[in-house]
């Protein structure tokens, strides 16, 4: 292996995984987890693209791992359970300390460099942020190849705090928390909801609980700070290229809870050194989110990190996002932005999750396409009522033409929203894909 070259893995959130990464950084050989899930299709473009001749597996996935090393025409190699040594380290670190990769807006995943200052800096901040410490216990179930599980697994290291991880989010690990004395958790919008529904989120006696990754609707959270009125709460706001860039502190939330909730319809106020910008915003102040920070790793020639979200700066300085820049639909002359739509469909009582896309239309250039997961899959919601039920927050051309119902939503790699194969969807069903 080349210095500096990537050095894909399989990797869980272990202790072991954790010690491999810190290695692979101080000798210049950083590593670069992938996801386990992945199909071998999916991580062998992945791998191939890296220049690697190796491909590291926990035992778990040997055998992924020789299929995808086929593929490609390289090495696999199964990690052993690594020994306990206290040898002295003579570091040699290179200008990357690990790569990770964000889903990338054509399928193919798009690798990421990140350097030691920037983890540094990236850790010092949070650790502020979520005010952890040396007698704190910080908690993840977030996957090691995504941003927010081994980035913030750094923040607690870097703190001093200890770290209790899980190779996959359960209800038996979360209760034990409890007896694991656990002070911080980090959790996704999905493994609150799964909390909640099971009366369970307020089972571990938490100081704070940190969320993000992906959005969180507001009834979730109005729900979130009835069960946890004496947890600080914060969300984090950031992507691999850059994070955090904005956040939702602690008062933020109490300020929500006591008598302003359209707070938390936003993703928060600037972190601590950041400057935000919006982008040739439009004539609702709605523009692309441009960030710069010490503590961000991909920036453009400009200065910016270009980060691909459309939003808005409301009065009070918090950010409200209204997508992708490239999911925005021009209807007619008009600009509209899905998640607008998805966030009031998704009040709607008999809505469990919604999709939105643009789709082709002859007379107006694009329309718009719902697809909907019912909360009872014996009695979904009549598109009538649906619209109806839009018409009241939302002007009639965002009202969408098309409507669908779906058992589930497909999701990419990094766990979105895959809208692409929604917009294929709709294309097949009327005859034009």
């Amino acid at each position: 292996m080349q210095p500096g070259q990537p050095v894909p893995a399989l990797l869980t959130t272990n202790a072991d995984a954790l010690a491999l990464l810190f290695g692979g950084a101080a000798v210049d050989r950083p590593l670069a987890p992938l996801g386990p899930r992945h199909t071998s299709a999916e991580l062998a473009e992945t791998v191939r693209r890296s220049g690697s001749a190796v491909l590291l597996a926990e035992a778990a996935f040997a055998e992924t791992a020789r299929h995808v090393a086929d593929a490609v025409g390289i090495r696999a190699v199964t990690i052993p359970c690594l020994p306990v040594s206290r040898r002295p380290l003579r570091p040699q670190p290179g200008p990357t300390a690990i790569y990770l990769h964000t889903a990338g807006t054509t399928g193919v995943p798009k690798r990421v460099s990140l350097s030691e200052r920037v983890l540094d800096a990236r850790a010092a901040l949070l650790g502020r942020l979520i005010g952890i410490g040396p007698d704190d216990r910080f908690a993840t179930g977030a996957p090691l190849h995504h941003i927010g599980g081994l980035g913030n697994i750094l923040v607690a290291l870097r703190a001093g705090a200890a770290v209790i991880c899980t190779t996959r989010f359960s209800f038996d690990w979360w209760r034990n928390l409890k007896q694991l004395h656990a002070t911080h958790c980090l959790l996704v919008p999905s493994m609150i909801e799964m909390l909640l529904s099971e009366g369970l989120l307020d089972a571990v006696p938490l100081d704070t609980l940190i969320y993000g990754a992906s959005p969180i609707s507001v009834d979730t959270l109005r729900r979130v700070l009835g069960v946890l009125p004496d947890v600080a709460i914060v969300s984090l706001y950031g992507q691999t290229e850059g994070s955090p860039i904005t956040s939702l502190s602690p008062d933020d939330h109490r300020l929500a809870a006591a008598k302003d909730p359209d707070v938390l319809s936003t993703v928060g106020r600037p972190v601590s050194g950041l400057r935000l910008h919006i982008d040739e915003p439009d004539r609702a102040g709605i523009g692309e989110v441009f960030a710069s920070a010490t503590h961000l790793s991909v920036q453009a020639a400009d200065g910016w990190l270009h980060t691909g979200d459309l939003g808005v700066v409301d009065a009070d300085g918090y950010l409200r996002l209204c997508g992708r820049r490239h999911d925005m639909v021009v209807r007619g002359g008009e600009n509209i932005y899905p998640l607008e739509i998805e966030n009031v469909l998704s009040t709607h009582r008999a809505v469990a999750a919604v999709g939105v896309v643009g789709v082709p239309e002859a007379r107006l250039g694009e329309t718009l396409a719902a697809f909907v997961v019912p909360a009872d899959s014996a009695h979904p919601p009549r598109p009538e009522e649906l619209g109806s039920f839009a018409r009241v927050t939302l002007a009639g051309f965002k009202i969408p033409s098309y409507w669908y119902t779906v058992a589930e939503l497909p999701l990419n790699s990094a766990g979105k929203l895959d809208r692409a194969t929604l917009r294929a969807t709709h294309l097949k069903r009327q005859g034009t894909g």
